[in-house]
């Protein structure tokens, strides 16, 4: 089943785009390459438990199994030995990057209180969107009584723009929400 967002993408966004920005050959036309979900684990490096817990939240959130991350070498100020558990993270290619960013845009984000729209302002010189999110509540495949802590994790969405106004076109094409 072709993801909403996909068709979306080649239906509508494609053709406006080469035509906006007068592409030479439509390959030119920035798209979305990966969405890499990333959840550090901070204090809780100690706690199998807890890893396994922010393992199975990750993969609840994304649909997809994450891989754990860890140290490259020992810091001492930051209590981290060489190869221990600091984050968790996922990436997402292909029909379940769109069927993520689907669920983000139209159920997530809704559900953050106060919620004003997101930061134009977090793109990096090429055209890639970063974004932090508070708490893991806002995806309703997550259920409140199973949580035992609330945790926040980033999202970055990696695009094929050139730069930040490809992105940020792009991505406002998809219906991402930002501040005016």
């Amino acid at each position: 089943m072709t993801q909403r967002l996909k068709k979306l993408y080649t239906e509508k966004i494609v053709p406006k785009f080469y035509k906006d920005f007068q592409y030479k050959n439509i390959h030119e036309v920035p798209s979305l390459k990966k969405i890499v979900i990333n959840r550090g684990i901070g204090d809780a490096s100690q706690n199998a438990k807890i890893l396994e817990t922010f393992l199975k939240e990750l993969s609840i959130i994304a649909g997809q199994k994450g891989v754990i991350t860890r140290s490259k070498k020992s810091i001492a100020g930051f209590k981290i030995r060489d190869k221990m558990p600091v984050g968790v993270s996922v990436t997402l290619r292909g029909d379940r990057m769109y069927g993520f960013l689907d669920r983000l845009i139209h159920l997530a984000l809704p559900r953050v209180r106060d919620f004003q729209g997101i930061n134009p302002k977090s793109f990096d010189k090429n055209g890639n969107y970063s974004l932090g999110l508070e708490e893991q509540l806002m995806f309703p495949e997550i259920e409140y009584d199973k949580i035992d802590q609330i945790r926040g994790m980033d999202i970055s969405i990696v695009t094929t723009a050139k730069n930040q106004e490809e992105g940020l076109a792009l991505l406002k094409e998809f219906g991402l929400p930002f501040q005016s």
